[in-house]
């Protein structure tokens, strides 16, 4: 857990040494001056509808707090000295600036003097206040000088109640006052809400980790955790994703540790129990990813005390109404974001939103939420800011907001009780512009291709399934572990796609006559798609002797891909390409039951084959149900057929990809001829498989083509200069990244997937660029830059 909460994530002044990464506060001069005239200049000019009339105001700083907390004193604090002053009063009238604050403070804040007599011609009055002491006298002669320069309404800041002795010392003396007490939060909020370029960047750099925190760590644990069918809290991903944003590095974010924090616990929430209020937290309860399942995951962190958030939703097996339901939340989401300008109405986004929701699904309109979100800055909920039906706030550059949208309180009809409610959840940070917005967490796709998974078995649901129109004579594939494919908003696939699509069954058909034609056998003549071998090839052992003596109880063969099933008194091996599911269930009287489904003939899996075909009349075996005390091994048991035939399906899928390719010649290596031209630390799209750690690698320019590789000796891509069709090249220029893609003339295999397109990029925001500062963020000097040019140029001399 993050220790370190106290204002913000900036060092606090306290009575002790000082502290911080120098071991030495300073007080921004220009800085101080710029806001202090930012600061009387806006009292002056709204003091009577924002600042209560109020000739003078107070603001009393708490002691410090492990708590996270959001307090107006310690944001002005921070935005006018840099630092938070814990147990420190500052009072603002027109000609005087009074502290009160122990001798440390005092001479922290000794820079004030001079910046107040610049600025604003205002002189500052220390009261030093001895470690022992009340500071009734002090205090005293705070309020008497207010009161005889006739200042009779003292502002303050009425929300915030007293902490500690010196706060509520200080309280009870301005109620016991004859002076008039007036509430300032409306115009301490109004001040806030307008960013200066650097508090823009510290919003900028705070999201670009919070999104990194999302895409970087959340997405691929998520993913694996699902993947292996691990169980894991809520509290616990929230504990471990904690641990990440505070420290970037492992995240691959390069800001110091000391000035980044979080803004609130991350939430997870699943299985049912949904709360998309920002108070809401983490429970114990265990992550659920079956079937229909939702995830919400909602991160904020903070850069130099500024806030940034994002939250997004995974979709599991989703089925055709919450695919639906979450394809108009992404509507709705887009259109508030693109309303976001400066002139418009706060609640003209929320009426955009609410627009969408009302023509594409007027059933959901009371599912949605009652705002669109609120300001965020220095606190994570800017008062005066939500973007709701009813506030009229008109928009300036320089505003940020957390543009947040869901759908609550949803039901779905499903087998599982747990999957039965749900809810959704899109947000992002976004800063109003001059000429518009500017999203800044960008950077975590909200996508519903990159939010909905699909980690269906091929077990017979009740549930409902998005279904996508196909010839209904061709058999579906089985459906592998992956992600979701990208579909279109009425479910139907594009001709592009069902062009796609028959080209590979014609591939597939072709491997599958051409493998039967070079083992002797007969040419198939149906049309199915399925790349899984024949029953002829499913041969785990070649005679009775070969199958190793085992004790009576479902065993794995890992070696020889075969699962031995005690029947009737032996153990007899299947293939585990002939198993179709497999799944377990406990009762109440603490038996585990597993079950296992065959594939038989007239299944959509195994009716092309020519000998299920030919052996009408033989028997098989569909399914088998055995009782164990023993919920472990069963456990064991299941995942381990899972495994296994996950991974024989994925080799098997890849064999008839590449059976498919056309053969191209190979690369000729540079050797001794010239030094290739090199680029290092470069990614690539798509990814390898597997679940390790990814990692960068190096493209090569070579004799007849291009050749990236990484540190792992199965990682790498050959793309010959004959194969490119075209070449797209886009350099650092208001981008976060530079990016080299390939469009090829045939496919090729990247780890086990088939690709004709294929990307190089790097990623250099490592310092965001501001609009009134020059370019800071791209990590590439000239000379790299040139070789990314020289790489296009090699592949065609015309460019």
């Amino acid at each position: 857990m993050v220790v370190q909460r106290n204002g913000g994530n900036h060092p606090t002044a306290s009575n002790g040494a000082a502290g911080g990464a120098s071991g030495v506060y300073v007080i921004d001069a220009s800085t101080l001056v710029r806001r202090l005239k930012s600061l009387y200049f806006h009292w002056r000019e709204h003091r009577e509808e924002l600042w209560g009339s109020c000739n003078a105001f107070v603001v009393a700083t708490p002691p410090p707090s492990d708590d996270l907390r959001y307090l107006k004193s310690s944001a002005l604090n921070i935005w006018l000295l840099g630092y938070e002053f814990p147990e420190t009063i500052m009072l603002f009238s027109d000609k005087q600036i009074h502290f009160l604050c122990s001798q440390k403070k005092a001479s922290l804040l000794d820079v004030v003097k001079k910046s107040a007599k610049e600025a604003i011609n205002v002189d500052v009055v220390m009261h030093v206040k001895a470690k022992n002491d009340d500071g009734l006298t002090q205090m005293d002669t705070i309020l008497t000088s207010i009161e005889s320069a006739n200042s009779r309404i003292l502002g303050h800041i009425a929300r915030e109640a007293p902490e500690g002795k010196l706060l509520e010392t200080w309280t009870g003396k301005m109620k016991s006052s004859r002076l008039q007490l007036r509430d300032i939060t409306n115009g301490l909020a109004d001040l806030f809400s307008i960013k200066e370029t650097g508090e823009l960047t510290n919003v900028k750099k705070a999201a670009y980790l919070t999104a990194s925190a999302m895409k970087q760590f959340v997405v691929p644990k998520l993913e694996k955790v699902i993947d292996e069918e691990k169980k894991v809290t809520h509290s616990s991903l929230m504990d471990e994703t904690e641990n990440a944003i505070a420290r970037p590095d492992t995240i691959k974010v390069k800001l110091k540790r000391e000035n980044v924090d979080i803004c609130y616990p991350p939430i997870f929430q699943s299985g049912g129990n949904f709360d998309l209020r920002p108070s809401a937290s983490s429970n114990d309860d265990h992550l659920y990813y079956d079937s229909a399942s939702v995830i919400i995951c909602t991160l904020g962190s903070r850069y130099n005390s500024y806030c940034a958030n994002v939250a997004r939703t995974f979709l599991i097996d989703s089925n055709a109404k919450q695919s639906k339901a979450y394809q108009v939340l992404l509507k709705a989401h887009e259109t508030a974001v693109g309303v976001l300008k400066p002139g418009i109405k706060a609640n003209d986004v929320y009426k955009a939103a609410l627009a969408v929701v009302e023509k594409e699904t007027p059933e959901l309109t009371s599912n949605l939420t009652k705002s669109a979100g609120t300001g965020i800055g220095l606190e994570f909920r800017e008062s005066g800011l939500n973007l709701n039906e009813k506030n009229e706030r008109v928009l300036k550059a320089g505003m940020v907001f957390n543009v947040s949208l869901g759908f609550q309180n949803m039901q779905t009809k499903s087998s599982k009780a747990k999957s039965q409610n749900y809810a959704l959840l899109i947000a992002d940070t976004v800063v109003v512009t001059a000429t518009g917005h500017e999203v800044v967490t960008l950077l975590s796709s909200k996508a519903f291709k990159d939010v909905a998974y699909s980690f269906n078995d091929g077990e017979e649901e009740e549930d409902e399934r998005a279904q996508v129109k196909v010839d209904s004579n061709r058999n579906r594939n089985e459906a592998l572990y992956s992600k979701a494919t990208l579909r279109s908003d009425n479910h139907e696939m594009s001709k592009e796609e069902l062009r796609r699509q028959h080209q590979a069954e014609l591939a597939r058909q072709k491997n599958e006559e051409t493998a039967q034609r070079l083992a002797g056998g007969t040419t198939a003549t149906g049309n199915g798609r399925s790349s899984s071998r024949t029953s002829n090839d499913l041969i785990a052992y070649k005679n009775i002797n070969d199958v190793p003596p085992r004790d009576l109880m479902i065993q794995v063969d890992q070696k020889n891909e075969a699962i031995l099933i005690p029947l009737y008194g032996s153990m007899v091996p299947f293939h585990i390409a002939t198993v179709k599911t497999v799944s377990s269930q406990a009762d109440t009287s603490r038996n585990c039951y597993i079950r296992i489904i065959f594939n038989v003939p007239g299944t959509p899996f195994s009716s092309q084959d020519p000998n299920s075909v030919k052996n009408q009349t033989d028997i098989f075996l569909k399914e088998v149900s055995f009782r164990s005390k023993d919920p472990r091994h069963i456990s064991e048991v299941v995942q381990q057929i899972k495994t296994l035939r996950r991974n024989v399906v994925s080799r098997e899928s890849e064999r008839a990809e590449r059976a498919s390719l056309v053969t191209q010649e190979k690369l000729v290596l540079a050797g001794n001829k010239f030094k290739p031209i090199r680029l290092t630390d470069l990614w690539i799209r798509p990814t390898f498989p597997g679940h390790g750690r990814k990692l960068p690698g190096t493209l090569e320019a070579h004799d007849n083509g291009f050749r990236y590789s990484t540190s792992r000796a199965d990682e790498r891509v050959d793309i010959l200069f004959g194969n490119i069709k075209h070449t797209f090249f886009q350099p650092a220029e208001k981008e976060m990244i530079t990016l080299l893609h390939f469009h090829l003339h045939n496919h090729i295999m990247v780890g086990n997937k088939k690709t004709k397109d294929i990307q190089f990029y790097v990623e250099v925001m490592d310092v965001v660029q501001t609009d009134r500062e020059a370019p800071m963020f791209s990590q590439l000097d000239p000379g790299p830059t040139q070789k990314w040019v020289t790489l296009v140029q090699l592949q065609n001399p015309n460019t």
